[in-house]
């Protein structure tokens, strides 16, 4: 039984963060998007370079792995022992709690630098898609709604 409880301590944290994953790429809207009239600008590809979009710092990680270390830890040992044990790895896990939510949230993002047709230039990041490539030269549309901007072909 206590194997169970440990296990699903340890996968939990795992399903929520997956759950809190946002879609970053330029064919993806939110409900609140959906319907809503866009402005859209027409321009043309100016560069283009890979960029690390950071993952997500919520309190879901730190909370889950404080719960799995302060578990872990209250294993360790017996009596006081089994206490500070427990206020370690709670603390600790915490922190790798924290880590872990970043490192899996993280995507790989791409930054495309627009000289729009007002002849404006301006530089949009997205999550890359493996359905769109973006080259410069390319002629693209820049949507924006609710301020939220994204390049599409």
């Amino acid at each position: 039984m206590r194997k169970v409880l440990v296990l699903v301590c340890l996968l939990s944290p795992l399903l929520m963060v997956g759950g809190c994953a946002s879609n970053l790429q330029g064919d993806t809207y939110s409900r609140e998007q959906a319907r809503t009239p866009q402005t859209v600008r027409m321009g043309t590809v100016e560069s283009v370079r890979y960029v690390q979009i950071e993952g997500t710092k919520s309190v879901v990680g730190p909370a889950a792995g404080t719960v799995v270390g302060g578990i872990a830890g209250s294993s360790v040992g017996g009596g006081r022992g089994s206490m500070i044990t427990s206020v370690i790895g709670a603390v600790a896990g915490g922190l790798a709690g924290a880590a872990a939510e970043e490192g899996i949230m993280r995507r790989q993002g791409i930054e495309i630098t627009v000289r729009e047709d007002d002849g404006s230039i301006r530089s949009y990041v997205q999550a890359d898609s493996p359905d769109v490539s973006f080259s410069p030269g390319d002629r693209v549309r820049v949507l924006t709604v609710n301020g939220e901007s994204r390049v599409t072909k």
